[in-house]
This record gives structure tokens, sequence and C-alpha cells, in this order.
């Protein structure tokens, strides 16, 4: 095996492990949004695991890449990264939305280490990512700023508002990544507000646009390296995934934004996984 074959089924090992942890998670809170969560789970293991400038013993380290999930309540998916990278200890993940917990329905800064914005309100996080990528140019910093969206979010207008601020701005060390999964909280994305064309729009907006497979470990890292290598325009992957990625009953089905799993149907995805 190569050294690249290694790193990639490492990854997915990862990616796998992650999806677990939320599986788990939510169970045990007995809600939150499990759909979401683990048609990110690729993505956001390939940057906290091999793309990202991070020290999980330095949280607020000023050279540091910074991730936003603007995509808030898909936080599971972000806790699960974090504990498993050293932010804090893996068993804390089994407080999700307890009374007392930090570890709320959706990512707060002030209470999490590790989590750079405070997010669930739909449609802000490009905003934050955009205005964190700006301070990087003023500063003179070379790091990377990675903001992860979701296709029904991208129905918001404040989405819009920063794409073409962060084009106007030039923010190359911006990177957008939109998990395409295709539904959304009241239904399929295309007949709730369809955003189509996707990818026409962001170039149009002067972004740098590539579509992958959100799931092949391979397009993911290639094309969040290639995304680095662009100068003078930010840049968005558009992800194709499949909500509820990795548990058959959860796959491609609505109903899995928002709810949780019982205890017999944790134990079948657990076992699938």
């Amino acid at each position: 095996m190569t050294g690249t074959a290694e790193k990639i089924k490492s990854l997915q090992d990862k990616a796998r492990q992650i999806r677990r942890h939320i599986v788990s998670m939510v169970g045990a809170a007995g809600s939150g949004h499990p759909g979401g969560s683990l048609s990110a789970a690729d993505i956001v293991t390939a940057l906290y695991f091999d793309v990202m400038r991070i020290d999980p013993q330095r949280p607020d380290w000023p050279e540091r890449d910074r991730f936003v999930l603007s995509k808030g309540h898909a936080a599971p998916v972000l806790y699960a990264a974090l504990a498993e990278r050293g932010y804090f200890p893996v068993e804390q993940l089994q407080t999700l939305r307890k009374l007392g917990s930090p570890l709320q329905g959706h990512p707060d800064m002030r209470k999490v280490p590790g989590v750079e914005m405070s997010t669930g309100s739909l449609g802000q996080g490009l905003s934050a990512a955009g205005g964190m990528a700006l301070a990087g140019k003023l500063d003179g910093r070379d790091y990377r700023v990675f903001a992860l969206l979701g296709d029904g979010e991208i129905q918001e207008g404040q989405i819009w508002e920063a794409a073409m601020a962060a084009a106007h701005y030039k923010l190359d060390n911006l990177t957008a990544i939109l998990d395409h999964n295709g539904l959304q909280i009241d239904g399929p994305v295309g007949e709730v507000m369809s955003p189509e064309p996707v990818a026409e729009k962001w170039r149009a907006f002067g972004w740098d646009v590539q579509e992958i497979d959100g799931h092949d470990m391979e397009q993911v890292l290639g094309a969040v390296t290639r995304a680095g290598e662009v100068r003078g325009k930010p840049s968005i992957v558009i992800a194709n995934t499949v909500k509820g990625k990795g548990v058959s009953f959860m796959e491609n089905e609505v109903g899995w934004h928002g709810s949780a799993p019982k205890p017999e149907q944790v134990e079948q995805a657990l076992a699938e996984l």
C-alpha cells in the first residue's frame, strides 16, 4: 500500500469513527440532527485530520487555520472531530444537549475549545468566515479559513452578500465547502426553493468552483488542496453527498434531518458502521 493509499484508508477509518460518535451521541441525547452531520463526516474528517494547520493544545494559536460550521445544526460532526483530534475528552460527547454540558445543540465558541464561531442562525457563517479571511489578509497572516455550508442554507440572501464581498476583496484564503445532499428540514431542496444552477451562480459571483463526490476522500483532499492554490478569488467546493450517509435507514430520508434514533436503531446503525 502506498503512502497515499494508507493515508486515505486512515482518513476513511476516522470518518467511520466520527459517524459512530454522531449516531451514539444523538441517540443518547434523544434529539439532534444526524442526517446532515453524517453527510458532512468525510469533509470534516479531511479538514481536521489532514488539511488544516491546527494545534489542539493551543486553540487560540494566531497562525491556526479556521473552520466555521455555517450549518450549525450539524454540531455533532464538529464535536466528534474536535474530540477525536484532542480538543476535549471523547467521553464528553455523550453529554450532547444535556443540561450543563458545553456541547449545546448548536456550537458555542465561548464554551467549546476549537469552535471558531457560534452558529445556528442559518446564512451567517460565510460572513463570519469572510471576516476572518479579511482579517488574515490585513494582519499579513497566511492561515486559511474554511466554511461548511448547507444546500438548504444557500437559499438565504446573506450567503450571497457574503459571496459578493469575498470576491470583491479577493479572499483567496477563503474556501467554502457546500454539503450538497439535496434535502433540508422541509423536504427536497429543489422543491422548497431551488438554488439551481448552483455552480454557475458561484462562478457568476466571482468564485473558483469545483464539483466533487463528497464521500470520495481522495477527491475531497484534492479539491481542498487545489482551492489553496487559487489566487485572486475565493473558492467553493460543491461536494455532492448523501444525507444520513453510512446508515442504511437514514440515507436520503428527509425525516432524519432532525430526529434522534431509538436505542435499537442506534444499535443497528453502529453495527452497520
